[in-house]
């Protein structure tokens, strides 16, 4: 991934500090890019935290400055790394960030479960926030090419089964209807944003990619916890049971080196869904199990119900980008051990 693809190029990254944005930074330096970063002014952050089991004295720390030390510390940061205060409802506040820009990396929305007011928390800052940065965009000519950070609960909820012999690919899309009738918030957020988002797009004349990732694992570089690695702390940390539920996992690493290559391929285009594996939490919990003995595992589902199935997700488009997806085995390894390293669990 190293070299000088980027060199001289100037590209803007949106919630810099995020799990998958930190490591979009990351390789974007190591490309020898210029990178704009936004981030919250943590003086106006007072967002509901998620509740995960065990993990929120950990989340509390996000209104910390140390939150972009992660970031300013990367090879290369000190001569081509520059933060900018930016706000997903403040109109107008990536105008600066974006300018001079050739691509703008929009990963910034919000991803956690326990909502206590979805408008608020989830749909407008998913919705308006995006609206808010490709406005910024469409005001300035030198950006080719928006890459958007979806997710693959924009594509997986149709009212269609998924069942083993299903294969779900980037024609799929969520239906809002669906998403509200099921409680589905942060879904819903992530469908609306994106629909929102081609339909700017297409006025406007932007070119956009957008990305489509599951649920996303591996190496943290950010201090904080993010709601996918805690998905993996929650069963390694004493927890009873094991929810029964069924998702499209992916390496950190793959979905931040996809953002790249659907700028850096000039053929890209439309929407490329990222999952390595479609497993069910018992299949987590047996790869745990076989990595790591000794933990202490849950042994039983969360309910009596038959397990959600698994269901096949096309790897097709993905691979058109150069991915060669990281097996699901060895980013469950690097999780684990970067969860130790950083202090959330010990063993």
């Amino acid at each position: 991934m190293s070299g000088s693809a980027g060199a001289g190029k100037v590209v803007c990254v949106t919630g810099a500090s995020g799990y998958i944005a930190s490591w979009l930074v990351k390789l974007l330096l190591q490309r020898g890019y210029t990178v704009k970063a936004s981030v919250r002014d943590p003086k106006k952050s007072s967002v509901q935290l998620p509740q995960i089991q065990g993990a929120n004295k950990v989340l509390k720390k996000r209104d910390d400055p140390k939150k972009t030390e992660h970031l300013r510390t990367l090879d290369g940061a000190q001569e081509r790394l520059h933060l900018f205060k930016a706000d997903l409802l403040e109109e107008g506040s990536f105008d600066s960030g974006v300018e001079g820009c050739e691509c703008v990396f929009h990963t910034a929305s919000p991803f956690y479960h326990d909502v206590k007011d979805p408008q608020a928390e989830l749909l407008d800052p998913a919705v308006k926030g995006t609206l808010n940065v490709l406005n910024s965009c469409a005001k300035h000519p030198s950006i080719k090419r928006v890459v958007l950070t979806s997710s693959i609960a924009a594509v997986a909820y149709n009212g269609k089964p998924r069942t083993p012999d299903v294969v779900v690919d980037e024609t799929w899309f969520s239906d809002p209807d669906i998403c509200k009738e099921s409680k589905l918030w942060y879904v819903l957020s992530k469908t609306l944003a994106e629909e929102a988002a081609w339909k700017f797009a297409k006025e406007k004349n932007i070119d956009m990619v957008t990305i489509n990732p599951a649920m996303v694992i591996g190496p943290l570089l950010q201090p904080t916890l993010n709601t996918s690695a805690a998905a993996v702390l929650s069963v390694i940390k004493g927890a009873q049971t094991f929810p029964n539920a069924t998702f499209g996992w992916v390496n950190v690493k793959d979905v931040a080196n996809a953002h790249i290559q659907a700028f850096e391929i000039p053929t890209a285009n439309g929407r490329y869904c990222l999952v390595e594996r479609v497993a069910h939490y018992s299949e987590i919990v047996k790869i745990l199990h076989e990595l790591y003995p000794d933990f202490k595992l849950p042994e039983k589902s969360a309910d009596d119900k038959p397990y959600v199935p698994a269901y096949q997700v096309s790897k097709e488009k993905a691979k058109s980008l150069g991915i060669d997806f990281i097996p699901l085995d060895v980013s469950i390894k690097e999780t684990v051990e970067s969860l130790k390293e950083k202090g959330f669990i010990s063993f």
